[in-house]
């Protein structure tokens, strides 16, 4: 049997340089598991990391759904109308931000955070501007 890259159990060691993926200000992902790295084409998995006091703008991730599993310090995730909800997670906590969802991701507190983030299909980024 003939086997294919698609068919063999990869490891990346670290996450990958923050320059092959697409950004939001405020925010730095890394990419771990991606296209690129192991010919993923249903996930993009990697490390995302805020300083403290940091606020990315308005954007969505269009028909990509993304999860995120906080390791350290909190993420503030505003959304709905001008952006006036939010919700938090913390360490040991998970997060999830549905398709299309116009959101702003920030880190208002004086601890750097850490999560690993998943989005599927792909690492979809539409910033909006602000």
């Amino acid at each position: 049997m003939t086997t294919t890259k698609s068919q063999i159990p990869y490891v990346v060691t670290g996450p990958q340089d923050a320059a092959a993926t697409i950004q939001t200000r405020g925010m730095i992902r890394q990419p771990g598991i991606t296209t690129d790295t192991v010919g993923a084409s249903k996930i993009w998995l990697g490390l995302v990391t805020a300083a403290p006091n940091e606020e990315g703008q308005p954007h969505h991730h269009g028909e990509a759904e993304t999860a995120a599993y906080v390791l350290s310090g909190k993420v503030r995730v505003y959304y709905g109308e001008d952006f006036s909800e939010f919700v938090e997670a913390g360490p040991g906590e998970f997060l999830f931000v549905p398709p299309h969802t116009p959101h702003i991701e920030c880190n208002p507190f004086d601890e750097p955070h850490t999560a690993v983030l998943a989005r599927s299909p792909d690492n979809i980024v539409i910033n909006l501007g602000k």
